[in-house]
């Protein structure tokens, strides 16, 4: 157990660097990885939720309650930034319907799981964190669908429904099983909770390379102007996640927890939905696997940047 606490730092501390060359390698070798298949995903996505499920408590809940106002902003600017800041991008840079339904799906899904992680190095508002995501992740079975119907439904054929029970299925099911564990097994939990990221830093890792290296060759050709369209959208949450803050007067560690939750997305889940409604578009799935690889590494020099200026004033 020690030896696998010690690798699991090791990967906690690196997984920007981890993801980043696991991409590269599954684009420019793709045959290293094949036998990562994209069938995969949905599997590797339901063990990444339950081990978020294993973290939360009925404490985690507790702001929702305590402080509706600020889930509500955080939640409200998570359903509206991304999605429209998506259908902006896909229309400004002239994206393909194969390659707009990507990048609308990453706009549409809730938050990313490692922004909790993100907001605590920023010296942000853990708490709130926590409950944006639980709550826009409880949210997105009915918002998910909603959204992709609105902002993708004249382009391509939207399945609301069958999308309704994918993130039901990959998404809730897992989390509440965990949860329950954690709450009926708690000595189990206690016992495995310190190698969780190191299975979900693997479980991102095998989507990122079965996504990437299905697609190499569509990516050598139109790699830069997704990477480019990726950058714009998280870059773009993170600043009006963080102005919405301020023009409602949130003191600055809500700011940088509503930022970073804005910013960073579950994109892990546009790649499963991508995978399973938009099979007949294979370069769907890139964007969320080009936003997996990006966001840890902007999540953490943004993470970094706050916290140095916390620590200035």
């Amino acid at each position: 157990m020690k030896v696998l606490k010690k690798i699991t730092a090791f990967v906690s501390r690196y997984m920007a660097i981890i993801v980043i060359l696991v991409a590269a390698l599954a684009l420019f070798v793709p045959s290293s990885v094949s036998f990562l298949k994209t069938s995969y995903v949905n599997p590797l996505l339901g063990i990444v939720m339950f081990g978020m499920g294993l973290t939360l408590k009925p404490n985690d809940f507790k702001v929702v309650f305590s402080r509706p106002k600020d889930v509500i902003i955080g939640c409200i600017a998570q359903f509206t930034v991304m999605p429209l800041l998506a259908f902006v991008l896909t229309k400004v840079f002239n994206l393909s319907p194969e390659l707009a339904i990507g990048v609308i799906l990453v706009g549409t899904c809730p938050g990313g799981t490692s922004s909790n992680v993100m907001t605590y190095l920023s010296k942000g508002d853990v708490a709130l964190s926590v409950g944006m995501t639980a709550c826009s992740t409880i949210l997105a079975p009915v918002l998910t669908p909603a959204l992709t119907y609105l902002y993708a439904g004249q382009t391509v054929d939207v399945n609301v429904w069958s999308m309704f029970l994918s993130i039901v299925q990959v998404v809730i099911l897992p989390i509440v099983l965990g949860f329950l564990i954690n709450h009926f097994f708690k000595k189990f939990t206690e016992a495995v909770v310190e190698i969780l990221p190191l299975i979900s830093t693997l479980a991102i890792v095998a989507i990122v390379a079965a996504v990437v290296s299905a697609n190499s060759a569509n990516l050598m050709t139109s790699g830069v102007l997704i990477i480019v369209v990726v950058i714009l959208h998280n870059v773009l949450g993170y600043l009006l996640g963080y102005v919405i803050g301020k023009v409602l007067k949130l003191d600055e560690t809500k700011c940088r927890a509503i930022s970073i939750e804005v910013g960073m997305q579950n994109s892990g889940l546009a790649t499963s939905l991508a995978t399973v409604h938009f099979a007949q578009y294979p370069l769907a799935t890139i964007p969320g696997a080009v936003f997996s690889v990006w966001h840890n590494v902007s999540g953490a020099i943004l993470a970094n940047f706050f916290a140095r200026t916390a620590d200035k004033k």
